[in-house]
């Protein structure tokens, strides 16, 4: 999977693999990993690990090994090409009982938590909590490895502003990972590495992690063990979420020295390449800490600084990682003036600050292009904004430092596409709309930027003694894309300096404001943490049978398995209070892929349960409520029926129905590269967010709205059937969730054709003519129950990222209803005089504006509006002269019939109604005529005053 083009490497043996660990003394590292590919390993604590041991002869720097006494001597002049490390990583694990897990998209999918994907574990944080789907593929690993995509540039881990001033730091970056969930944990993972440990926080209750501390001491002497606290040794992910203890590895490039107090202290010689976490807590959204009830381990290693390790290099940036890159941007800009070629300066060793702008730019452009081709661009908020500031510095430092011409960094996408589209194919498939994506911002920028540099001369005029403030810088940097570096250049130039504590304070704020609006946006109701699933499976208690959620109309009898407080499981509820209860099967249908909740109630005897909300965890259905009435109690083990509202839920099946009918519409008329970016199916509304990179015009969304009437209007049967993940996918034109990892056997929604004709001949091309998705909804069973379907607006999101909100059934009739209504007053307002026309259209337009009626109808009468509203500029530009023509006759005849009695001035009473521009045209003409006098006009509006 991982391989040179047309090259094929067998597994190496372990000690083809570790020539990176050096140590200068002779060690013995048993190994939890045996170089035996197959077959699959048993449980670590019953496997005979194999012995290794290896030295690094430091005058030669020659690496020896010895594998069960045989010793081979490694070459470290071998070449190690970016591809063979990357490939050599996955293909060991893989051996050794480690399921390949492709690299989620860097854009989190259903984690509000995170701006981007900054960790490999990300994806696996179902697993750590224990909320995992058990259906879902996902549920079943005990072991995987990847190399992630990641983007640190925002949140709790933000490397941003590191890039270009060291050799090690990047925004984008690959993660080359290894996971245990709940299989190894310590001594299996750490017995073939060396590292620091986590030395314990006295504040946080935190105890050091001597276990880890011991393991290392068989094998390492106690001056290479090195203690570190919760900055450095204790990893999490984000503000909230799975985090743990951790060791690290940290390899000394220079070696021949001790080095101890270089770790962990932003040394580019002695740097940190893989990290281990013990993932055994939950950080909640109070800050506390919650153990879980499962541990498993979490390794990273960095794949751009593993691979300079090997390549021998002391700089990620001087690998073959980075130098077809740079060669780019040396070709892109014009050689009059183009500056030297890249050459590794860092520091004031740099002068220029040539190299730093290098490594920026092409760092930035590797970032940017993962991120466009993963569904985010560029925008005025979230990840988008963190984006365009990305852009926005790259862009700086290629014009500003390297003097390239605008548009040049659009360019660089292709190169970018070369070198890692074979590993990560999404770059090629989308080429053309990264290159677009950026051009476009590119060009906006521009204009941007002139306001900045405006922006600046302002402060440098306004600046009080020498010192820009600090908040200044931050609004340069925040809003204009400007480099606190290229700030403090431009006011070098102006003999100014920057507060720069000012600026680290108010980008701190900033964060703070960040952190807040995200916590917030996650938090929620009664939710199921990892501890609550562990007891729930510890107590033997099954997954909850939700198969009846399909069925309709009919109530069904259930048992309570658990009640939930929130904080802890009880045997009995009573009122007054609100619980989460856990039953052995259900109708009701838990909110997820988009569409909202089931609501309803729990029924006993002599008591009434109202369900609010309906959340999935781990398998275990959520049914969160309190009792009516204020009186009721029932026990865990008591028999319920479930009532669902279905009149509710009649109104959200059309929705989600014709949701699946838009996705089809969309690729119809706008093309294959609509992809679905975000959906929500409430009861009055549905909304469908997709990729398209500009307003969807008139013309277009009157033929979408068509295609879905036309298939509602053709009552097509709707079908639903559950299959194999693998079978679903050979299906031609079936739809699904990009970055979505869905369960295995998947739900097949079919629209006018049966999905069993579909998997009979699933590469038949007449499947693209119907609407086939992956999905776990409630849907009609025919689309002629949704009656109509009405698009009611269409607007951009972010940048190529386009929004559909639309309504079905009764809520489509009536606006269809009331969109008629207007058009009918637009067309006796046709009818009306002038007078009465003017006041009649100025309210017909505010009204359609504002009336949630069918966009493609809105647009229709607008279009009616338009010809009126001529009609009455026409009137009023002849009325406007007229009043000109009377109020100039009136005041000269007043002012001559004044002038010959004798009079120094008059009053002139000027009948024009309120129309002032008649006044002041008047005035000018008598002083045109050269009458010496003064003259006071006054409004017939004024008369009542006199």
């Amino acid at each position: 999977m991982y391989m040179k083009p047309h090259t094929l490497i067998p597994s190496p043996p372990l000690s083809h693999f570790l020539p990176f660990f050096p140590l200068r003394r002779h060690h013995f590292f048993p190994s939890p990993l045996s170089p035996t590919p197959t077959p699959p390993p048993p449980p670590p604590q019953q496997t005979d690990f194999r012995r290794l041991r290896f030295r690094l002869l430091d005058s030669s720097r020659r690496f020896h090994f010895a594998s069960l006494g045989e010793e081979k001597e490694a070459k470290m002049e071998e070449e190690w090409p970016a591809w063979k490390v990357r490939e050599t990583f996955v293909q060991f694990f893989q051996g050794k009982g480690h399921t390949f897990w492709k690299s989620s998209p860097v854009v989190p999918v259903n984690d509000p938590t995170l701006l981007f994907a900054n960790a490999g574990m990300n994806q696996f944080k179902p697993i750590f909590l224990g909320t995992v789907d058990p259906n879902n593929p996902l549920g079943g690993l005990k072991r995987a490895c990847n190399t992630q995509k990641c983007i640190r540039a925002g949140g709790k881990h933000n490397d941003l502003d590191d890039v270009g001033k060291d050799t090690y730091h990047h925004t984008f970056f690959e993660m080359l990972g290894n996971w245990s969930f709940g299989d190894y944990f310590k001594k299996e993972a750490i017995d073939r590495l060396y590292a620091t440990y986590f030395g314990g926080d006295e504040k946080a209750g935190l105890a050091p992690d001597t276990e880890a501390r011991e393991i290392w001491l068989q094998f390492l002497p106690a001056d290479r063990v090195l203690p570190f606290g919760c900055k450095d040794n204790f990893w999490e992910m984000g503000d909230t979420g799975p985090c743990g203890p951790c060791t690290e590895i940290h390899f000394d490039r220079i070696g021949n020295r001790d080095a101890s107090m270089l770790v962990n202290n932003d040394d580019p010689t002695c740097i940190e390449i893989w990290n281990l976490v013990f993932i055994q807590f939950n950080r909640d959204n109070d800050g506390s800490l919650k153990p879980l009830p499962a541990k498993h381990v979490d390794t990273g290693m960095g794949f751009e600084r593993l691979t300079s390790i090997l390549q021998k290099k002391m700089s990620n940036y001087d690998t073959d990682i980075f130098s077809p890159i740079f060669d780019a941007i040396f070709d892109a800009i014009p050689e009059r003036k183009r500056p030297k070629p890249y050459s590794g300066k860092v520091g004031p060793d740099d002068e220029d600050k040539i190299d730093m702008a290098y490594r920026v730019v092409a760092d930035h452009i590797r970032t940017l292009s993962f991120a466009i081709a993963d569904g985010s661009c560029p925008g005025n908020e979230g990840r988008e904004y963190v984006l365009r500031r990305i852009l926005r510095r790259a862009v700086r430092y290629g014009t500003e430092v390297l003097k390239a011409e605008e548009g040049f960094f659009s360019g660089l996408v292709n190169i970018v596409v070369k070198v890692m589209g074979d590993i990560f194919p999404e770059l090629k498939q989308h080429e053309k709309r990264i290159v677009s994506v950026i051009a476009d911002e590119e060009a906006s920028f521009g204009k941007t930027l002139l306001k900045g540099i405006e922006k600046f001369k302002k402060c440098a005029e306004d600046v009080k003694g020498s010192i820009i403030e600090g908040k200044d810088a931050f609004l340069l940097w925040d809003t204009y894309g400007f480099p606190l570096d290229l700030t403090q250049l431009m006011a070098e130039e102006r003999g100014l300096t920057v507060d720069i504590e000012g600026f680290h304070k108010s980008m701190d704020d900033a964060r703070e404001r960040s952190r807040v609006a995200q916590n917030k946006q996650s938090g929620g109701t009664i939710a199921l943490d990892a501890n609550a699933t562990a007891f729930l499976h510890d107590k033997g208690t099954p997954t909850t049978d939700d198969k009846h959620k399909f069925i309709w109309f009919q109530d069904h009898e259930s048992t309570i398995h658990a009640i939930y407080t929130g904080r802890e499981f009880v045997d009995n509820a009573v009122a007054e209070n609100e619980y989460g209860v856990v039953l052995s099967s259900t109708n009701f249908y838990a909110e997820q892929g988009g569409q909202i909740f089931d609501t309803g109630s729990l029924e006993g005897p002599l008591w009434k349960f109202e369900v609010s909300n309906v959340q999935l965890y781990g398998g275990f259905v959520l049914h969160i409520g309190s009792f009516v009435g204020g009186s009721g109690t029932f026990s865990v083990g008591d028999k319920v029926v479930c009532k669902v509202d279905y009149k509710r839920r009649s109104l959200i099946a059309p929705n989600h129905t014709c949701t699946h009918m838009l996705n089809f519409a969309l690729r119809e008329v706008l093309g294959n590269h609509v992809d679905q970016k975000g959906s929500i199916v409430l009861p009055e509304k549905l909304r469908y967010d997709f990729s398209h990179g500009k307003p969807v015009q008139p013309e277009e969304l009157r033929r979408i709205e068509d295609i879905v009437n036309y298939q509602i209007k053709a009552e097509l049967a709707v079908f639903a059937q559950e299959v194999s993940l693998a079978e679903a996918k050979r299906i031609k034109g079936l739809r699904a969730v990009f970055g979505e990892v869905y369960p295995d056997p998947v739900r097949v929604v079919a629209i006018g054709k049966k999905v069993e004709d579909l998997l009979q001949e699933p590469d038949n091309e007449e499947w693209l003519s119907y609407s086939a998705e992956l999905c776990g909804g409630t849907h009609i069973s025919n689309t002629k129950e949704a009656k109509a379907f009405a698009l009611i607006s269409e607007e951009a999101i972010a940048k190529g990222i386009r929004r559909m909100t639309a309504v079905t059934a009764d809520g489509a009739l009536e606006a269809i209803k009331l969109a008629r209504s207007l058009k009918q007053e637009v067309i006796d307002a046709s009818k009306l005089d002038a007078t009465e026309l003017e006041k009649k259209v100025a309210s017909l337009r505010s009204r359609v504006d504002a009336a949630p009626i069918p966009t493609v109808m809105k647009n229709d009468i607008r279009q009616m509006i338009s010809p009126l509203q001529e009609e009455v500029r026409k009137a009023q530009k002849k009325v406007a002269e007229q009043n000109i023509q009377k109020a100039i006759k009136a005041t000269i005849e007043n002012a001559e019939a004044a002038v010959s009695d004798g009079k120094s001035f008059c009053i002139s009473l000027v009948d024009v109604g309120p129309d002032a521009a008649a006044v002041r045209e008047a005035a000018v003409k008598v002083i045109q005529q050269k009458v010496s006098f003064c003259v006071v006009l006054l409004l017939e509006a004024f008369k009542t005053i006199l």
